[in-house]
């Protein structure tokens, strides 16, 4: 991955707007959040406030992932939603392509997670320091050379799916950090989060916001 950042000028993909919610598709390539210095300051926080002045963020997807994601419109809302994603009352679903044939055609991955620190952002598992994570994997389908996935992550720690799917031995194509060879050379990251379940802040009624995979 080159150190460049040029992100995506897609026009913002609005799936959901109300008084105190607004949930986005985010393209692939854009960070969440900004970075450190002023080249890393386009984001899709920034691009939602453009719109959306009251938005406050309330979880990431990473720069390489695209897909459903939601801002707060207000401080309750941002606390709301806060506190669903902490005790793991949100649903979160994820579509991933991976390399080679993934068996059996379900399971769970059950490794503990910590940053990689000579090697950050990188992660790893650590069964001595590391953080529990959780993915429930299911294969939609199968050949020798590829399997599209549907993960399930029951946590949500940085990179959990990414290295998740590589201690399977089944890396996701064209991860820049975990993937390697012919793995490695496809145009974008693989990984796209295809829906979220959560409540809503006002009056707790169970939503449900969805976008498909554009691979």
């Amino acid at each position: 991955m080159s150190d460049e950042y040029t992100p995506p000028q897609d026009p913002l993909n609005v799936l959901h707007a109300d008084h105190e919610i607004v949930v986005v598709d985010k393209p692939a390539g854009l960070l969440s959040v900004p970075g450190r210095g002023a080249h890393l300051a386009d984001c899709l926080l920034a691009r939602v406030v453009e719109v959306f002045p009251t938005a406050l963020l309330v979880h990431r997807l990473d720069r390489d992932t695209s897909g459903v994601i939601v801002f707060a419109l207000s401080p309750h809302a941002q606390r709301h939603l806060g506190l669903q994603f902490e005790k793991r009352q949100t649903r979160k679903t994820y579509v991933a392509r991976v390399a080679g044939r993934l068996e059996p055609r379900k399971g769970t991955v059950d490794l503990p997670l910590i940053v990689d620190w000579p090697n950050r952002p990188r992660q790893k598992v650590c069964h001595e320091t590391g953080r529990q994570a959780v993915t429930d994997w299911r294969v939609l389908r199968a050949s020798d050379e590829e399997s599209r996935v549907r993960l399930m992550p029951k946590t949500g720690r940085s990179h959990q799916l990414r290295v998740h799917m590589l201690a399977l031995g089944h890396p996701i194509l064209g991860d820049p950090f975990y993937a390697e060879g012919a793995a490695r050379e496809h145009p974008r990251l693989m990984l796209h989060s295809e829906e979220l379940r959560l409540r809503h802040p006002d009056g707790g009624a169970g939503m449900r916001f969805r976008a498909g995979a554009p691979f």
